[in-house]
């Protein structure tokens, strides 16, 4: 299987779980299950991606501090080939306000540098021996971009809540082969998705949440997939970078974009049942049986 280097993004973050979001206006809320954890679409997908026998690093910018060398220790524990380089700005932490529908409230407590001081040496050599760069919109990328074009290597990239104009985004769209993002700040994403096939991207992917998700590849063709309702919904935290890796464990294995969709749907669907970014039971052998179970041989 194709190696994988997946390029920024982790957080230790605070998750706190409400019946439904807070409105604008002062309150007290006396009751707030909480807890920390690992966050952040890179810790996510490496996650996920370990646990399926994908050969995978992730790379990141932690701080040298109690939160960073907590996001160290829980991703070795994990077996995640974790790579990072010091931010003086520290490690960035995130609160996240959860409600029983999934929605999700983000607040960066503290952020990282856009240009902290890194090892390009050795980023060099990860870009040159990896197969494939998931290339994470986390600011300090960016600087990463032409060294993963000198080297000639495929990227996929996820966009998130991207909204169809976000000049943000921009260098990640160019750079990118293969796009993922979701509909949550789109009114039209058909016409997003088109827009960015006729750039000519080899795939683009969005998902909906509760309403599955549509796929447009290289040869023009749409495609819609279902979530499966059977999985008892706990914690949205983590589901599309479930979703991304489920996805990119099938394309890694040859299957086919419906097989693929499946697979990132179980994985996706696997992942709400649990508070955790990755389904704590998730691997290769539970993937394909939940796939034979939901989608046939």
């Amino acid at each position: 299987m194709l190696n994988v280097l997946i390029l920024g993004g982790t957080t230790y973050d605070s998750i706190i779980t409400l019946p439904q979001l807070p409105q604008p206006e002062s309150q007290t809320i006396h009751y707030a299950p909480f807890h920390e954890t690992i966050g952040s679409t890179g810790a996510g997908k490496a996650l996920n991606l370990c646990k399926l026998n994908v050969p995978c690093v992730l790379h990141s910018i932690i701080g040298d501090d109690l939160y960073g060398h907590q996001i160290v220790e829980g991703l070795q524990e994990a077996g995640v080939n974790f790579q990072y380089d010091f931010d003086p700005k520290g490690t960035e932490r995130h609160v996240n306000l959860m409600d029983q529908d999934g929605s999700r409230i983000s607040i960066f407590v503290t952020q990282s540098s856009s240009n902290p001081p890194l090892n390009m040496i050795k980023l060099e050599e990860l870009i040159r021996q990896c197969d494939i760069v998931v290339l994470n919109i986390i600011a300090y990328t960016k600087q990463l971009i032409s060294l993963c074009q000198k080297h000639n290597k495929p990227i996929w990239t996820d966009l998130h809540d991207y909204d169809g104009t976000n000049s943000y985004h921009e260098d990640y769209i160019n750079a990118a082969d293969y796009i993922f993002m979701s509909s949550d700040s789109l009114d039209d994403y058909n016409s997003v998705m088109s827009d960015l096939h006729h750039k000519g991207k080899k795939l683009v992917v969005c998902t909906h949440g509760k309403k599955g998700a549509t796929c447009l590849s290289e040869d023009g063709v749409w495609r819609e997939s279902n979530i499966v309702k059977d999985y008892i919904f706990k914690d949205a935290n983590g589901a599309g970078d479930s979703f991304f890796s489920g996805f990119l464990y099938g394309y890694l294995s040859n299957k086919s974009i419906e097989e693929c969709l499946g697979l990132a749907t179980i994985c996706a669907g696997l992942s709400i049942t649990s508070e955790e970014l990755a389904y704590p039971e998730l691997s290769e052998e539970l993937l394909q049986q939940e796939y034979v179970k939901y989608y046939g041989g």
